[in-house]
């Protein structure tokens, strides 16, 4: 009977931690503390991944995506901010970014191609990464786009994205419904 009674005590606190980072701001806005820009961010970005699994079996490409909007005393501008990583274990940033100084977006098979506007948040006018990096080792990309791009986006059912070095595709990582959720109240600005 005791085992049982912590058994469900666990799992209430497990179903509680994933409640709670399941429960977070669907866009989030923060002022740049150096440059004093705000930036206005999703707060989910979408996960899209390769297989690699000829180098490994487990081995894939991660690219994490999410919308910016820049807020320069009324001048708004937007961008894609990339997070580029492998589950390979290669840590050289360059080789991260191999690939992706052009990059094509599909938003349900219309494509969208897109140039870098830069590696460093410096690009955007922002002194630090408004995005969290998924591991350390991540490479961050920022390409300029309008905000009618970003709301094709977030009216796609399908969202691919073609780069890297080999070239490849790369497609949604399971279920995607609260970076949707988040890509769509960052358009509609009802956040």
């Amino acid at each position: 009977m005791v085992l049982l009674m912590r058994s469900a005590s666990a799992m209430l606190a497990v179903l509680a931690l994933c409640t709670c980072a399941s429960s977070g701001k669907l866009v989030i806005d923060s002022l740049d503390p150096d440059t004093a820009v705000t930036l206005t961010r999703s707060g989910v970005p979408l996960i899209l991944y390769r297989d690699n699994s000829g180098y490994a079996a487990h081995a894939r490409d991660f690219v994490y995506l999410g919308p910016l909007r820049v807020n320069r005393m009324g001048d708004y501008r937007y961008y894609l901010w990339l997070g580029i990583w492998s589950a390979i274990g290669d840590t050289d940033i360059s080789a991260q970014r191999d690939g992706f100084d052009s990059v094509v977006l599909f938003a349900d098979g219309e494509p969208l191609s897109l140039d870098l506007a830069g590696w460093t948040p410096s690009a955007i006018g922002a002194s630090e990464s408004p995005y969290p990096k998924p591991v350390a080792s991540a490479a961050d990309a920022y390409y300029q786009v309008t905000l009618d791009q970003i709301r094709l986006l977030s009216e796609a059912r399908d969202i691919r994205l073609s780069a890297g070095s080999p070239p490849g595709s790369y497609e949604p990582w399971d279920n995607q419904s609260h970076a949707m959720a988040a890509l769509q109240a960052f358009v509609s600005d009802e956040y």
